[in-house]
């Protein structure tokens, strides 16, 4: 069997068999290799452990049968798991929300949002009593206001500048003072919340190449998967997404478009007194992450 067969027994095995919580041991036995050698090899392709892949299988499961109104106890019998406290943490480490608020769709969330203006265009801010859950740059703010009550339809939304808002205003200023830390109220995946909190690594006037940022989410094969996460990031500019640039030093793309990320690393340059074409610098989770 190739390496490919192996893994694509142990996947189709732990998708039918995902109820069940199957082991190590067992997902082993399905590639034919020890517990070690799978676990390692299991990483290198899919791009987490067995265990976490099991976890997002359970997950998945879970949430269709919230959406389509079971119970948390009976979402948690019919995943597998031996209670709701477990499909509780399932939820909170992988969705940052309780079960019950995913059922309902964030109805049990109040989330606040404004929109301010900085040198890069209009920005849309929004946050929880957790802290900051979206900051994105905007061209319409009634396209931007959809997408977020899309994002939390059930949620209660109020317009209303918040302290929290008030920080991210500052941070886009050229001497903004010391506010203290700002917390950051993120949904991902383990991997994904793995690359935000080393791209928050990254200081002003430094770049990373997706392959580094891989790396420092301990998994440098998922160079792709790396790529995705950043991408998918909710937080414009506090996660400094646009410090990430192709290995061939291409600035490639970006979220917010590509004229923004330039001027960003430009004003970044300026701010630092670094030179404009900047130096590569190698790198040395939870869902609630700070910001200083």
């Amino acid at each position: 069997m190739t390496d490919y067969q192996r893994i694509a027994a142990a996947l189709t095995y732990a998708q039918a068999h995902f109820q069940t919580q199957p082991d190590l041991d067992e997902l082993a036995r399905q590639a034919h290799w020890s517990p070690f050698h799978f676990q390692r090899k299991f990483q290198e392709w899919v791009g987490v452990s067995p265990k976490k892949f099991l976890q997002y299988l359970s997950l998945d499961h879970a949430k269709q049968l919230l959406r389509q109104q079971a119970s948390v106890a009976e979402a948690a019998h019919a995943t597998g798991l031996s209670g709701t406290g477990r499909l509780h943490d399932l939820f909170v480490t992988l969705e940052a929300m309780t079960p019950g608020e995913y059922r309902h769709g964030g109805a049990a969330l109040a989330i606040t949002y404004s929109f301010g203006e900085s040198a890069f265009g209009t920005y849309l801010v929004a946050s929880t009593a957790k802290g900051i859950c979206k900051l994105a740059f905007i061209e319409d703010e009634t396209t931007a206001l959809a997408e977020l009550r899309a994002e939390w339809p059930n949620a209660t939304l109020a317009a209303e500048e918040t302290g929290a808002h008030a920080q991210v205003a500052r941070f886009f200023t050229r001497d903004f003072p010391a506010t203290g830390p700002l917390h950051l109220h993120l949904k991902g995946t383990a991997f994904q919340l793995k690359i935000w909190e080393s791209l928050l690594r990254v200081p002003e006037g430094e770049l990373r190449t997706y392959a580094q940022l891989a790396e420092a989410a301990e998994n440098g094969a998922a160079v792709r998967a790396a790529g995705t996460a950043i991408g998918a990031n909710p937080v414009a500019y506090l996660i400094p997404c646009h410090r990430v640039i192709r290995g061939t030093g291409e600035l490639g793309q970006y979220r917010w478009g590509s004229t923004r990320k330039a001027a960003l690393l430009g004003w970044e340059a300026a701010r630092t007194g670094q030179k404009s074409d900047f130096s590569l610098i190698d790198s040395g989770t939870t869902s609630s992450l700070l910001v200083e």
